[in-house]
């Protein structure tokens, strides 16, 4: 059974940065495309960013774009999330999911595999 177990979220203040971790066991990390989805109370879950199996493939929320950054380590089956100038509008509850198919759509469907989330504040 493939596992997803995030961690690294806190609490910041506006223009502060967190890199957030998420590692995966039970499964083969290196056929997953990863992605990061947020949740902030009350809304949906909205796509951050997705990164393919073999690192050359980026995707990014317009909202994050030039502010995050996604990589992976496949050799310590780890996908992370670098966040940085962060705003108010960040804060939410963030996931990290897989999925053993190519693509890295935006969908929460798309996307097999989640993690519990690990909370984001950021106060002003």
């Amino acid at each position: 059974q493939v596992q997803l177990v995030e961690s690294g979220g806190g609490s910041v203040q506006t223009g502060g940065s967190l890199r957030l971790s998420c590692a995966v066991s039970g499964g083969i990390f290196s056929t997953y495309g990863m992605a990061w989805f947020r949740q902030a109370s009350g809304k949906e879950r909205q796509f951050v960013a997705a990164i393919s199996r073999d690192r050359y493939n980026r995707n990014y929320a317009d909202s994050v774009k030039g502010r995050f950054t996604i990589s992976r380590d496949n050799a310590k089956n780890t996908v992370y999330l670098q966040m940085n100038s962060l705003k108010v509008e960040d804060t939410a509850v963030y996931y990290c999911a897989a999925r053993p198919s190519l693509g890295l759509p935006r969908g929460t469907d798309d996307w097999n595999y989640w993690g519990q989330g690990t909370q984001v504040t950021v106060s002003s």
